[in-house]
């Protein structure tokens, strides 16, 4: 069963339309990411969830019930803000057990909860303490603690991570997926940090400029995105987008004199002109000349921890990003390398709409 379903819900201010018939389902207990760029409505999207603001068309249900109308405090959400709006005048412990306090809980009800959910979150050390004495990474695990300590069934995190320390980031990533599971909430995380979706997430929601791009699983969004737009969302380096004519027997596109094999399926594309995109790990590189492979120049080089990412350019001038395991292979700036794409790694786009083509 569904926990959460969005039906065309629009959000406007003033004349701005922020979110334009928002449509989707999250399933009880799943970590739902919601993804996009910085400006895309992630935000008003949660509050919009969680009864902060009321959307001009469209329902919000919840648990089955239609809640558009309900007050936020009647919704059964917490949530977390990525600035963690901790009440200043009140003691780490107080912040955590404000839900528990609203809901009318006993004091030993409260004490219990609260003590629970601190010491799962490595924070009772610090439960006397204000906010203006607690470290960003203290801060951020006390908002957790105060958005999940009443056990919602739904849990709304706008990128709670986002004002933390790289190090401090890392290990919730990895800590935050078994704490959520352990909660059993359906949980709503905003991002636009593409690792951090792809590390968390159960499905994503892509969100760009108000409308729903793609909704899918981290993998096939990356493999398989829905538009260049999506493609370019998504990888560090970015992906490779060039414009080539597919040959006669759409079995080859052609980019300046540079051929790429195509995947099967596209026998109707012959003769006409698409957009390609290519990931820079989809390009396999050979110090020998081998069967089907084009020779590159390595332009530049970044180590990017256990992988280098080289910048090639071929005879006739045209440069890719490509990568390689960096124990593999040494390379120097002028060195020579043989390289081709993996067909079935090859994605092709409409040149009007961007729009992924899809096989016969």
């Amino acid at each position: 069963m569904a926990t959460l379903q969005l039906d065309r819900v629009t959000k406007k201010f003033k004349t701005d339309v922020v979110l334009d018939e928002v449509s989707f389902e999250a399933e009880a207990g799943e970590t739902l990411v919601i993804f996009g760029p910085s400006g895309s409505g992630k935000t008003v999207l949660l509050r919009v969830i969680a009864g902060v603001y009321e959307p001009e068309e469209g329902k919000v249900v919840l648990q089955g019930h239609d809640m558009t109308d309900v007050a936020p405090e009647h919704r059964d959400v917490g949530m977390a803000f990525q600035n963690f709006a901790l009440f200043p005048h009140f003691s780490a412990r107080e912040n955590i057990a404000s839900p528990l306090t609203a809901l009318g809980k006993s004091d030993s009800e409260i004490e219990q909860q609260v003590q629970s959910i601190a010491k799962l979150l490595k924070i009772e050390h610090v439960l006397e303490h204000l906010p203006r004495a607690l470290s960003n990474g203290q801060k951020q695990r006390t908002a957790l603690a105060r958005a999940l300590v009443a056990a919602p069934k739904t849990v709304l995190l706008d990128d709670p991570l986002r004002n933390v320390d790289a190090k401090l980031r890392f290990e919730m990533r990895l800590e935050l997926p078994r704490l959520l599971r352990r909660f059993g909430s359906t949980v709503l995380y905003v991002t636009q940090d593409y690792r951090e979706a792809m590390a968390l997430a159960d499905r994503i929601a892509v969100l760009v400029g108000g409308k729903i791009a793609q909704f899918d699983t981290p993998e096939s969004i990356y493999l398989r995105p829905s538009s260049i737009e999506v493609a370019k969302l998504f990888g560090e380096p970015a992906i490779n987008i060039l414009r080539g004519l597919v040959n006669e027997h759409a079995n080859r596109i052609s980019v300046n004199q540079n051929q790429f094999l195509l995947p099967k399926g596209f026998q109707n594309k012959a003769g006409k002109i698409y957009d390609i995109g290519i990931r820079p790990e989809s390009i396999k590189l050979f110090r020998e000349k081998r069967v089907g492979t084009t020779s590159y120049e390595v332009i530049t080089i970044t180590p990017l921890n256990e992988r280098s990412v080289v910048l090639l350019r071929s005879q006739e001038g045209l440069e890719l990003l490509a990568t390689y395991p960096a124990e593999e292979q040494t390379a120097r700036i002028g060195d020579a390398f043989w390289g081709m794409v993996v067909p079935e790694d090859l994605l092709l786009f409409e040149t009007e709409t961007g729009q992924r083509c899809l096989p016969e």
